[in-house]
């Protein structure tokens, strides 16, 4: 049985509905309620005030119907696990994979993507990214726009659908990522405001700023952070756009996170890791928190995408105005951050500050040729493979998968997929889907995208466009990706060269203008021909262990194909 509480400190009357009767709950300290205790299985929702209108548990655990529906009693100790003997995994020789449940596959749920484990296990990934799975509206949709934190979206399964998912993958060796977003609330769903100052004034790119200072509302993201590494048996958590919080307090929430994280890793007995994606550039966030950083275990590196996309595509527009050259990916490679202090033309100002190589390495730093973002906040969702030729993807394979920083793929990447991945939503409120869809015309529009083919996010036709082929790994222009890939992260596993994370043994030599470029990796060395014709590079000697065309070592150079690379030990 489980007693009912609810933070409600802005209203004078609370009461709990059960079976169409509503019960009064008793006022405790703080603006808490307590309620009766309820069994699990039982439907409940709050009546606050003089309002007749029931509303779910700001911190319900199960919404079977959805989030304006009534939520659920869920008993978390009722699932019967199978991974005592999972050790965990941490992030210094890890290979991300990251996938949405809702596109993953056409069943579009934990049951149909744990049919898919093995893949990516035969593919040599340790950790698998979810976009986030708590509860928003509608039956599609990202992930971003939840509401209710605490409960998992009943579409793909529900709690104990994302326990089996979490199950199954431990039982393959992986670990599991979670994406969770604390910078705001979606729009439609949202009643944490009836209940208490869970927000402030003033917003950010995505909606209203979370009231981090408030204790109550702190401990609501604390709490919900560690549900999922405590309850659900998470390995990490990708901690969304968190230069989106606001925190004046003393100690900043994430450095609360990050302290209370390593604590429970201590109690569970494995790594618990935290990952940012944060815009800052600014190593604040991996460095240690006795030496006045926040402490988590590492963080997002869009420069690194941006310098080889530029690189790959030609790109210029938007944000990778400053990126493209061969000079920025050889900063990159040993620097982590092009914006380390200097100005950033895209933003108008000077950006970032620079890593300290002594104590910040190459695994904190998760990098990608490719992610949901860098994708689907493209005006149609167009994938490289459209937008470079098939050989210039090889080459972006091999860059990924010998840096030194810790990668990460987009699902469907290994394989070139051809499905796009556009942005899509299911609001029901037409006034909201309205809205959505002119406001991602300006974001695209400001962006520099060609907005012309862009397609309705409320258009069912973006969702389905999304979803996976599975029939593609075993085809022509497909396959040999798939292999190439396979084949790289194998070598990757072997070479702990290529595993080295010290950025300052890492060099690039390179020739802007004859287009090529060589990354010393210890005894390893990974050549790239990005021009069209064949050339020699100056790697003399030593013995090819991969490449993507023909590569000959001479005693005057390698002799490399057009727009190919390849893997040398000397």
């Amino acid at each position: 049985m489980t007693g009912i509480r609810v933070w409600a400190p802005i209203v004078s009357r609370v009461r709990v509905r059960v079976d169409g009767r509503d019960v009064e709950m008793e006022a405790a300290t703080d603006g808490w309620w307590q309620g009766p205790d309820l069994a699990p299985g039982t439907d409940y929702a709050f009546v606050l005030d003089e309002s007749d209108e029931a509303v779910p548990d700001p911190a319900s655990r199960w919404q079977p119907d959805g989030v304006h529906g009534p939520s659920r009693v869920y008993d978390q100790s009722a699932f019967q696990w199978q991974d005592s003997g999972w050790a965990g995994r941490d992030l210094t020789a890890a290979v991300i994979y990251e996938l949405h449940v809702g596109t993953f596959t056409p069943g579009a749920t934990f049951d149909s993507a744990i049919e898919r484990l093995d893949h990516l296990v035969d593919l040599g990934v340790t950790h698998v990214e979810l976009l986030p799975v708590n509860d928003f509206n509608g039956v599609w949709n990202w992930g971003y726009d939840g509401v209710l934190w605490y409960a998992v979206h009943e579409t793909y399964g529900g709690p104990d659908g994302l326990k089996r998912f979490v199950d199954a993958a431990h039982g393959k060796g992986l670990a599991v990522v979670l994406d969770v977003v604390y910078n705001h609330l979606g729009p439609s769903g949202n009643y944490l405001p009836r209940f208490g100052p869970y927000l402030k004034t003033g917003r950010n790119t995505w909606g209203d700023l979370i009231n981090l200072e408030e204790p109550n509302v702190r401990r609501y993201v604390l709490d919900n952070a560690l549900m999922w590494l405590r309850d659900f048996h998470v390995d990490a958590l990708r901690l969304d756009a968190v230069h989106a919080l606001q925190d004046s307090s003393p100690t900043h929430v994430l450095a609360q996170l990050s302290e209370e994280t390593d604590a429970l890793a201590g109690e569970v007995g494995r790594p618990l890791s935290l990952i940012a994606e944060s815009d800052l550039n600014d190593p604040v966030m991996i460095t240690a928190r006795d030496l006045g950083g926040y402490g988590l275990t590492a963080q997002w590196d869009d420069d690194v995408h941006h310098a080889l996309h530029a690189m790959l595509t030609g790109e210029r527009q938007g944000y990778y105005c400053d990126f493209g050259t061969l000079s920025v990916f050889a900063k990159v490679m040993r620097k982590a951050f092009l914006h380390d202090g200097t100005f950033s033309t895209f933003r108008g100002h000077d950006h970032g500050k620079p890593i300290d190589p002594k104590q910040h390495l190459g695994w904190q730093f998760v990098v990608c040729l490719q992610n949901h973002d860098q994708v689907g906040n493209r005006a149609v969702g167009d994938r490289l493979p459209e937008l470079t030729t098939p050989e210039l993807v090889r080459v972006g394979a091999v860059l990924l998968l010998t840096g030194p920083f810790t990668p990460m793929l987009w699902m469907g990447e290994e394989w070139a997929a051809s499905t796009r991945w556009p942005f899509f939503t299911s609001h029901p409120e037409p006034e909201l889907a309205e809205a959505t869809g002119k406001g991602r015309l300006e974001e695209f529009a400001g962006h520099g995208w060609d907005t012309s083919q862009m397609i309705d996010p409320q258009d069912p036709a973006a969702y389905r466009e999304a979803i996976l082929d599975w029939s593609e790994p075993d085809k022509d222009g497909h396959a040999d990706v798939l292999a190439l890939y396979r084949e790289l992260l194998a070598l990757r596993a072997a070479e702990a060269d290529l595993r080295d994370p010290h950025l300052d043994r890492v060099e690039v030599e390179f020739d802007e203008d004859a287009r090529w470029l060589v990354v010393h990796r210890g005894s390893l060395r990974v050549a790239a021909n990005l021009a069209s014709a064949d050339a020699t590079l100056p790697v003399s000697g030593g013995e090819v262990l991969l490449a993507t065309a023909a590569a000959t070592p001479g005693d005057d150079g390698l002799h490399l194909a057009g727009q190919s690379a390849a893997v040398l030990r000397l």
